[in-house]
């Protein structure tokens, strides 16, 4: 049983989670290019736009893709496939609240290249990004027993 004097590693899991993170946006923009395609309006520069109510499944897409899936799984299909996984600072499953609170910060990291959360990832003591430390969460690699001990799997 885990208790709060287990002493965790914690690490940058930094490849894993930056490749992990460029494949989630690739296919979140991805689909939001072929949902554009399928959807837009010719606009006066060659291209297509949305507006209006056509709009509203992008921010829809969004939430469940980087926050529903988080919640109910852990991590987002791409980490999942690197076997990282998102917990509480308590390491205990997350519920949809901390995938929020993680991912709403993506607003800010990822316009700017992630470099933020780069920064934030080295130099903090939980090699947390900025979204995690607002969610009070860390993502830890699965495969690592260091971070993640098989009995953290029953607790929720």
């Amino acid at each position: 049983m885990i208790n709060e004097t287990t002493n965790y590693k914690y690490k940058t899991n930094f490849k894993k989670r930056a490749i992990a993170t460029i494949i989630d946006y690739g296919i979140f923009f991805l689909l939001i290019y072929i949902y554009i395609m399928f959807f837009g309006e010719e606009n006066n520069q060659g291209g297509k736009t949305i507006s209006g109510l056509l709009f509203l499944p992008i921010p829809i897409y969004w939430f469940i893709y980087f926050v529903v899936i988080e919640a109910s799984y852990g991590a987002t299909l791409a980490h999942q496939a690197m076997y990282l996984k998102v917990l509480t600072l308590e390491r205990k499953e997350i519920y949809l609240g901390n995938a929020f609170r993680r991912h709403i910060l993506d607003l800010i990291e990822i316009p700017l290249y992630g470099i933020p959360a780069i920064i934030a990832i080295i130099y903090s003591e939980k090699k947390q990004r900025i979204g995690d430390m607002f969610a009070n969460t860390i993502v830890v690699d699965t495969t690592d027993r260091e971070q993640y001990p098989e009995e953290i799997t029953t607790i929720k």
